[in-house]
């Protein structure tokens, strides 16, 4: 029975989760200015190729593809909230995807995986600012 009602409570966080894709893009960020955007990057790529205008730095991946769930959602339930809608930025785009999905289809949170990264927004022209930790 207890397993029925966990299995139950899993599913229904899950419907209501949403992931959605967008191209990691400055129109996205200018249509989107209300959006926390979360880089879950590296320090030395923060510092490497400077971070999104107000975005958040909150590694999930560590330099030798480590990651520590618990307090990465430590620091992500400090600045979003469960149901709220936010993006998560890498470089490329592939560790969003794959954290993008573990994050909505898992936790039940509400993301959007920005597909190319900071790397397709910078090869349109955008500026990134300077990392300053």
């Amino acid at each position: 029975m207890k397993k029925t009602i966990l299995a139950l409570l899993l599913l229904g966080t899950s419907l209501f989760a949403d992931l959605k894709q967008a191209w990691a893009t400055p129109e996205f960020m200018e249509k989107n200015p209300n959006i926390n955007i979360i880089d879950i990057r590296t320090p030395g790529e923060w510092r490497e190729t400077g971070i999104v205008k107000d975005s958040v730095p909150i590694m999930f991946f560590n330099e030798q593809g480590r990651y520590d769930i618990p307090q990465f959602i430590a620091a992500l339930d400090k600045v979003v909230k469960k149901g709220e809608v936010f993006a998560l930025i890498c470089r490329t785009g592939s560790r969003t995807g794959e954290v993008s999905r573990f994050l909505a289809k898992d936790l039940g949170y509400n993301v959007i995986d920005l597909k190319g990264g900071i790397m397709n927004m910078m090869h349109m022209g955008y500026k990134p600012v300077k990392y300053l930790k």
